[in-house]
This record gives C-alpha cells, sequence and structure tokens, in this order.
C-alpha cells in the first residue's frame, strides 16, 4: 500500500464531451489525453474495481474460516494464536481496500448515479478514517508475520528454547506489543486528510474533496515521516529480518529432510509446519515488492507511476486473502478440520485416530466365548477441551476417568499410556463403559 495518500489525485469532474480549441494541434493534445485518462481509468477499473473486489471478498471468507478453525480447541498454541491474529488483521485489510480503492474505481469506470453519494459525500470522510486503519493493520500484518517466523526459527533452529518461548501467553504479549506499536507510529495519519466543501453544477450538489492538510504539506513531515520512516519500519527492516530468518529456517528443513527417518513425530510436525510458514513468508515477498518499489522511486526519485500504484494496492490485497489456501495445502491438521466442519462428505470427513478432533479410535475384537469387545483409543482432550463424555443412550461413547490402581502386572501391561492416550475395552453387552 502506498503511503502517500493515493486519493489526493482524484477527479471529481466527468470527462470532457467536447473542445472548442483553435488549434488542431492543441485539440490533439487534448484527445490524446483524454485517451491516455480512459486507459488509466480502464485500467483501474479491471485492478481494483473488478478484481480487488473478487478477490477481497475471497478473501474475507478464506479469514473468517482461518479463524473459526484456528481458534478450535484442538488448534491452541502460540503460532496458531499469531495465525489468528494475522487472519483478523488481514480481514479488516481487505475492507480498508474495498472502501478506498475498490468501490471508488468502479464508480470512476460507470459514473453511476447509484455510488454518486457514497463517492461524493462518503468516500471523503472515510478517507480520513479509514486510511490510517489501513496503514495501522499494514503495520500489525508485516510484524506479524516477522513474528510467526521468529517463533518458527526459534522452534525449528533452536528447539530447546522453545519450551520456554514459544508459548500461548507470550504470544498474546506479542500481539498486543505489535499492536500497540503500529497505532503510535500511524497515530500522525489521521492529521494528514482534510475535507474540502464545495458545489458541483453538474452534479447539482454540495460535493464533499479530500486534500492534503498542511502536515501533509510539511516537506521535512514528508521526507523524514513519510519517505525514510516508512521505507524503513515497513520494508527495509522487516524484509531484512525475514530473509535472514528464513534462510535458516530453510537450510534447517533441507537438513531435516535429508535425515528424516531420525526425525521424531513432533520434530516431523515442526518442519512441516516451518514449511507452510516459509510459503507464507514467500507469498508476502511477492506481493509487497512492488509496493516497497513504487515508494522508494517516489522517495528517491520524485516518480510517481499510477498503474505501478494501483498494482501494487492489488498485490497487497492478495497478500491479505491467499493465507487460507496455503493453510489448505500445507497444513495437514488444518485441512482435516476444515473438510470436518465444513463438508459433511468427503474422503476427511471420517472419525478416527487422525480426526481433528481426535476422540476416539475404535478396533473390534472377538474373544474366545464369542463376546465382542471394542477398544477405544481415546485422547486426554476431547473436541469439547474436557476428558468425559456422556455414555447415555444412542451410541455408546465411552466416558475417561481416572483409572483404579492395577491390580496385577498384566493389568497395568494392558493400559497404553502412548501420547497421552487411554485404552479402555468397553463391553457392548452393557449398557454403560467399563473401564480396568
Amino acid at each position: 500500500m502506498n503511503a502517500t495518500g493515493p486519493f489526493w489525485d482524484d477527479n471529481v469532474t466527468a470527462w470532457p464531451t467536447s473542445f472548442d480549441d483553435a488549434s488542431i494541434n492543441d485539440e490533439y493534445a487534448d484527445f490524446e489525453d483524454e485517451d491516455a485518462h480512459r486507459s488509466e481509468i480502464l485500467y483501474e477499473f479491471i485492478t481494483n474495481g473488478i478484481l480487488l473486489n473478487v478477490v477481497g471478498v475471497l478473501g474475507i471468507m478464506g479469514n473468517v474460516i482461518s479463524m473459526i478453525i484456528l481458534t478450535r480447541p484442538q488448534m491452541r498454541s502460540s503460532i496458531n494464536y499469531l495465525l489468528t491474529g494475522l487472519a483478523r488483521c488481514d480481514t479488516v485489510l481487505i475492507l480498508t481496500s474495498v472502501f478506498l480503492f475498490g468501490i471508488p474505481a468502479v464508480y470512476k469506470y460507470y459514473q453511476s448515479s447509484f455510488l454518486v453519494g457514497y463517492y461524493f459525500r462518503i468516500y471523503p470522510f472515510l478517507c480520513a478514517v479509514v486510511y490510517p486503519i489501513a496503514l495501522m493493520t499494514q503495520t500489525v500484518s508485516v510484524y506479524l508475520t516477522l513474528t510467526v517466523t521468529l517463533e518458527r526459527f526459534v522452534a525449528v533452529c533452536h528447539p530447546l528454547r522453545a519450551r520456554s518461548l514459544c508459548t500461548y501467553g507470550r504470544a498474546r504479549i506479542y500481539v498486543v506489543v505489535i499492536i500497540a506499536f503500529s497505532v503510535v507510529y500511524n497515530l500522525s495519519r489521521f492529521w494528514e486528510v482534510s475535507i474540502e466543501e464545495e458545489w458541483h453544477p453538474a452534479l447539482n450538489m454540495t460535493i464533499y474533496t479530500p486534500v492534503p492538510s498542511p502536515l501533509r504539506n510539511n516537506h521535512l513531515y514528508i521526507s523524514i515521516y513519510i519517505h525514510w520512516l516508512y521505507l524503513f519500519f515497513i520494508y527495509f527492516f522487516p524484509f531484512t529480518c525475514l530473509a535472514i530468518l528464513n534462510t535458516a529456517i530453510y537450510r534447517q528443513v533441507r537438513k531435516a529432510n535429508r535425515e528424516r527417518q531420525k526425525l521424531s513425530r513432533l520434530q516431523k510436525k515442526e518442519i512441516g509446519l516451518a514449511t507452510m510458514l516459509l510459503c507464507v513468508v514467500v507469498v508476502f515477498f511477492i506481493c509487497n515488492i512492488l509496493a516497497l518499489i513504487a515508494n522508494v522511486l517516489e522517495a528517491f526519485y520524485g516518480l510517481i507511476v499510477d498503474k505501478m500504484v494501483k498494482t501494487s494496492n492489488l498485490l497487497v490485497t492478495i497478500n491479505s486473502s491467499v493465507n487460507f489456501i496455503i493453510y489448505v495445502i500445507f497444513g495437514e491438521k488444518f485441512k482435516r478440520l476444515f473438510f470436518k466442519l465444513f463438508c459433511t462428505h468427503g474422503p476427511f470427513c471420517g472419525v478416527g485416530r487422525e480426526s481433528p478432533d481426535c476422540t476416539f479410535h475404535e478396533e473390534s475384537v472377538v474373544l474366545s466365548n464369542g463376546e465382542t469387545l471394542r477398544s477405544y483409543s481415546i485422547r486426554a482432550a476431547n473436541a469439547n477441551g474436557s476428558g468425559r463424555s456422556g455414555c447415555g443412550g444412542g451410541k455408546p461413547v465411552p466416558c475417561v476417568y481416572y483409572p483404579a490402581r492395577a491390580s496385577s502386572r498384566a493389568d497395568r501391561a494392558n493400559r497404553n499410556w502412548t501420547n497421552n492416550e487411554l485404552t479402555v475395552t468397553t463391553s457392548l453387552t452393557s449398557g454403560c463403559s467399563k473401564f480396568y
């Protein structure tokens, strides 16, 4: 997203329909200007009016689904808390992009009377509030991505320190600190916009126009805050850290893949999660590099390439919309839980040991006397967040209680406590579960 305020150069008048220039050359030049203007309007309509709005709507849906899944009890972890915060932030950023860029682009192309009230009466006041919020959420998104990468770096490259550093409580602190920093850093943005009122004879109505405030026109403010600080805090510093940390993570992942047979189940899980987040960061780089180039051109060369700015706004919106797709492709547990919650039929919807709820795994055993027993493997924390299940009517689901003290070595051997699971033998001939 461009830091200079892309709404300063909005046109409030309709395209010219007639030319009364005496010179043929001037008339030809005016036609060229009109064609260039129409070309810019068309490009903005395609990139921001169509693509940005469509991607934004789909991105909001994906982020909402991500938040639902990542906040499930069985998904509770420090990394998922950070990803939930990132999804919320991305949702707000998409909404601001639609209000600032998507809807105005549709009006500029169609000149629809349906959007006249929004463009001339609502949009100017939204700019004064929504644009600072957009930059705040962009800052939060950048540093949450950096925090997620730092968390994965510790978990993959320094696993012994991960237990103390990568905790749920610390993740909440990180999110609060990032939000506080983003609000304080972008607070002056609320004083960058002024609203001017004027009469528009063609529309026969009073219109409002957002214009740069005296603070926004201050050359020292533009040089230090708009250009240098923005480039450092939003691009140079986080991009450098992301490049260094992800290079280290990538080397560790390659090393682990070569020795995959020696890895434990937990280590394989951490490597898989690190691979997924590497893809998130790669997409982040790709979608934000054009915005970096646009800001560098403006800060150091005074060049504002309108099409580049509009394309970069689209890419920033895409970056906030595609994380759900990455989670589904690379996150096995996320994918299983998604199919279980939102797909009533499918290959991933059955309940078993690998189901997201991790409720129970059933095996039938036939004894010598013909009685059928079923063995259920139950995790300590089920989908409801507790270790108890009712044993009423309907299909019998075993309850989990603390087992009685074993009376013999054979009984103790029959208990399976591997991976925090309790194996319970239940007789189908009885009304409720029996625990040994």
